[in-house]
């Protein structure tokens, strides 16, 4: 096992938890821009949003291999450095086809990097495994509320230039694994990362998997979806003046949650009714934002924003907590591409649902349906159980 002073692996945590939302959502704000030049349709941005999806999916198991290959802090360092360079490439972009290429390359590097967190967690912190994922999980939510909250000021700065701002972005991203190379210390040996047989695929019953890799993607879906579908949907009621208002209590709100983690993380680890409650409340803003366009547009963004945190934040915490420090890397990866797999599936449906019946507000029916697996399943985990019996499937 490595072992970090405290100080130096909360702030790498947070560091790369920031770099790794930082280009992803750099994306929404320009969304209408992007539509303007490339004459994108309904179902074309919800292919762009979700495309680093579909990498989060379908990378996270060569993430997990690299792990277990690499090292989880050499893992993590080659893909915020892919993500860095994807980023930057989608500045040079000539065409849609190009912006599309280069967002898989950043994707990817994304994807590559969020199986080695978990693991880098339970490794530094193993004992204080709910401090170490809320302070990840802040990180990351930090990242996706800056491009947004700063959106305003930063875009005339960059000459109102969609091209300038993800080049801007991606310069944060090389500086931190930068110090990630720097402070970090590296595993010794190829299979030091992860002790034991190297496999691609936890050795966990195949429902225990389903079942939180559907919980995962509850979140993703009803983040990311919404982000992608509010900015226009808001434009086409007339109120384009909600947007970023709306965008950056949507982000912001997640904060909560993860502070609340943070602070109660013992109150809160193994626990259904959190889940559910997040669940619920997530109808009701979906609701809120659909049906009453105006200043609770505002509200129901946040109290969506906290209900996807919530559930993020202690989705990342269950591989660490119910697996052995061998498979944390595996059920992480694992956990990722069925989440994210049905987050993209939301979004793609969303697009669809757009385009089918004329209006934004049915994007956000799918959104709302992504809602369900929270409610349904998730008191079916055994939160009690001890990761060697899940591992066997006692």
């Amino acid at each position: 096992m490595t072992s970090h002073p405290l100080p130096i692996a909360l702030v790498l945590l947070w560091l790369v938890g920031n770099a790794l939302r930082l280009p992803i959502l750099a994306v929404p704000p320009v969304i209408p821009t992007l539509r303007s030049e490339f004459g994108l349709s309904g179902t074309e941005v919800g292919i762009l949003t979700s495309l680093p999806i579909i990498l989060f999916a379908a990378a996270a198991l060569i993430g997990s291999r690299l792990v277990g290959r690499l090292g989880a802090v050499a893992a993590a360092i080659a893909g915020l450095l892919l993500a860095a360079l994807g980023s930057a490439l989608r500045g040079a972009a000539a065409d849609v086809l190009t912006f599309f290429a280069a967002t898989i390359v950043m994707g990817a590097g994304v994807a590559v990097t969020q199986p080695a967190m978990p693991a880098l967690v339970g490794r530094w912190l193993p004992h204080r495994i709910g401090l170490g994922t809320g302070i990840y999980t802040n990180g990351l939510l930090v990242g996706e509320i800056l491009p947004v909250a700063l959106f305003p000021l930063l875009f005339p700065l960059l000459g109102n230039s969609w091209r300038a701002t993800f080049v801007f972005w991606a310069v944060p991203i090389v500086g931190i694994a930068l110090l990630m190379m720097v402070l970090a210390q590296r595993e010794r040996g190829p299979r030091a990362a992860a002790p034991g047989p190297q496999r691609w695929w936890p050795d966990w019953p195949a429902r225990d998997i389903w079942t939180l890799g559907l919980v995962f993607g509850s979140s993703s879906a009803l983040y990311y979806a919404s982000n992608a579908f509010l900015p226009s949907h808001l434009i086409e009621v007339g109120r384009p003046d909600l947007v970023s208002p709306a965008l950056t209590a949507l982000n912001t709100g997640q904060l909560p949650a993860s502070l609340l983690l943070i602070a109660f993380s013992r109150w809160l680890e193994r626990r259904a009714w959190p889940f559910v409650l997040a669940g619920l409340l997530g109808l009701v803003a979906i609701g809120g934002l659909v049906a009453y366009p105006g200043a609770l547009t505002v509200v129901s963004a946040g109290v969506l924003g906290f209900a996807a945190g919530a559930v993020f934040a202690l989705g990342l915490t269950l591989p660490p907590l119910l697996s052995t420090s061998s498979e944390v890397a595996r059920v992480s990866a694992a956990m990722f591409t069925i989440g994210y797999a049905g987050a993209v599936a939301v979004s793609l449906a969303s697009g669809v649902a757009w385009d089918l019946g004329g209006t934004t507000g049915f994007a956000f029916l799918p959104i709302a349906l992504s809602a369900l697996p929270l409610i349904l399943l998730v008191p079916t985990i055994r939160f009690g159980r001890k990761p060697r019996d899940v591992i066997h499937g006692e």
